[in-house]
């Protein structure tokens, strides 16, 4: 007898439920609506954890129920602990910010030669994304993948715009190894988890025996699915390739709110926005992205890799901290996050952007047109040279296929628009059947896309 994936989860909701609230109720109905197995939410306040709970299930095919000790992968949330290394290497005398990265890496390319660490950590390297290249299932040397790595064009000068670089955190991973001495993996069990009792914290390992491990699931046109197999060394980078418990990266927060690991003044320096060449300053810090929710200070990560979604959000001025970790790749596991955020601090609330009137209706067709061929799986046309370079033809399939569960689009909305000097911007909603996009663009004066920003409300 076949059971659907819904059933099995509400069933596992359903024995849980005893004790639930309100906000429990909204976890799992969000669960349900995009077939989440679990999740897990850890939330410290005040400086003591005030909710740990698990949700659904770890594996679905033996059924286990999630726990907070639950062990997820991590995706780029791992960057957090990748920077806080640096800056402990940095602290003892093995490396500066500020040197170029051709003085720890063999064979860079000429065009690296303007790049710094910092500029890894910031993401402002203009680096591109390796994924377009790599081959998932391919075991990859060191040495493979740097090369591999500085076969693709920059696609911008250092430290001229923001632009998310996986590549850069493996740079900053190998670097680490030369001047840590060893792996940095074993550096961050030594000198992070071992010290803060993260005893389920460590670089992910398929061979490994781990208790509690949770498997990653994916949702290919409304069916859910085991995560696609990758090979080892794709999990041994230092781009987010971290295993670990809600629980483990509550601590984590928690020994952030003292000196533990990083002093006061590499923490100020995690928390600052980076500057760029224009002194305009980026969205990103060393390690954490650096923002303002509703006025209050936010320094956050997420990520994705896997089947596995996480969330780790920090409001310093509220001591608040919320963890959410899930194995699905259709998780809205940020959603989740600011959801659970506004429960302890009612002003963070995000009220949603009411719709203006459509005064140029041209535009609003351009961007219609530009959403339908992401959807149909094509790189959309008028992207600028180095939104080409971020929308490669790997990642738009990807896209499409998030697209196929969305169901038909029945509105648009238009929240804003505005030009500057020799060009405009827009934002959209876009509201499909089963799930609400937000749109960004950017355009120069001759309508080429400077920017392309698509999001889930």
């Amino acid at each position: 007898m076949r059971i659907s994936i819904s059933v099995v989860l509400l069933a596992a909701f359903s024995a849980g439920t005893a004790h639930a609230d309100a906000l429990d109720a909204a976890i799992e109905r969000m669960m349900l609506a995009r077939q989440v197995p679990g999740l897990a939410v850890v939330v410290v306040k005040d400086g003591k954890i005030v909710r740990e709970r698990g949700y659904g299930l770890a594996n679905v095919e033996h059924r286990v129920p999630v726990t907070p000790d639950t062990v997820f992968q991590s995706a780029s949330t791992g960057k957090t602990f990748t920077a806080a290394l640096v800056l402990l290497l940095e602290k003892d005398g093995k490396l500066t910010l500020d040197d170029p990265i051709s003085r720890y890496l063999d064979n860079t390319p000429i065009a690296w030669k303007g790049i710094t660490i910092r500029h890894l950590l910031t993401h402002t390297s203009g680096l591109g994304d390796p994924y377009t290249k790599i081959d998932l299932r391919k075991d990859y040397s060191d040495d493979e993948l740097i090369a591999l790595e500085a076969s693709l064009p920059l696609l911008s000068a250092p430290g001229e715009r923001f632009a998310y670089s996986n590549a850069g955190y493996h740079l900053l991973g190998f670097i680490c190894n030369r001047v840590g001495g060893k792996y940095f993996g074993d550096q961050l069990k030594e000198r992070i988890f071992a010290p803060l009792g993260m005893t389920t914290a460590g670089v992910i390992s398929e061979s490994d025996i781990v208790p509690g491990r949770a498997a990653g699931y994916e949702r290919i046109d409304g069916k859910l699915q085991n995560q696609r197999w990758v090979a080892p060394s794709q999990n041994r980078t230092a781009d987010g390739t971290i295993q670990l418990s809600a629980r483990d990266l509550a601590r984590w927060s928690m020994a952030l709110d003292g000196d533990a690991v990083l002093d006061a003044h590499a923490k100020a320096a995690s928390w600052t926005p980076a500057r760029l060449n224009d002194g305009s300053s980026a969205p990103y810090g060393l390690g954490w992205y650096v923002g303002r929710q509703q006025g209050h200070r936010v320094v956050q990560h997420g990520g994705a890799w896997q089947g596995f979604k996480a969330a780790l959000a920090r409001y310093p001025d509220d001591r608040l901290t919320v963890v959410v970790l899930a194995n699905s790749a259709a998780a809205r596991q940020g959603k989740i996050a600011d959801m659970i955020a506004a429960h302890y601090v009612p002003a963070l609330a995000d009220p949603r952007p009411p719709a203006i009137a459509d005064r140029a209706p041209a535009d609003t067709a351009g961007a219609r047109k530009v959403i339908g061929e992401l959807a149909a799986g094509q790189i959309p046309a008028g992207l600028s040279e180095s939104e080409r370079g971020r929308f490669n033809q790997r990642w738009v399939t990807q896209i499409a296929t998030e697209f196929r569960d969305y169901g038909p689009l029945r509105n648009v909305d238009v929240l804003a628009r505005s030009s500057e000097g020799n060009g405009k911007q827009a934002r959209y909603r876009f509201l499909f059947e089963n799930e609400t996009v937000l749109v960004a663009l950017e355009q120069d004066r001759d309508g080429l896309i400077k920017q392309l920003g698509v999001s889930l409300e």
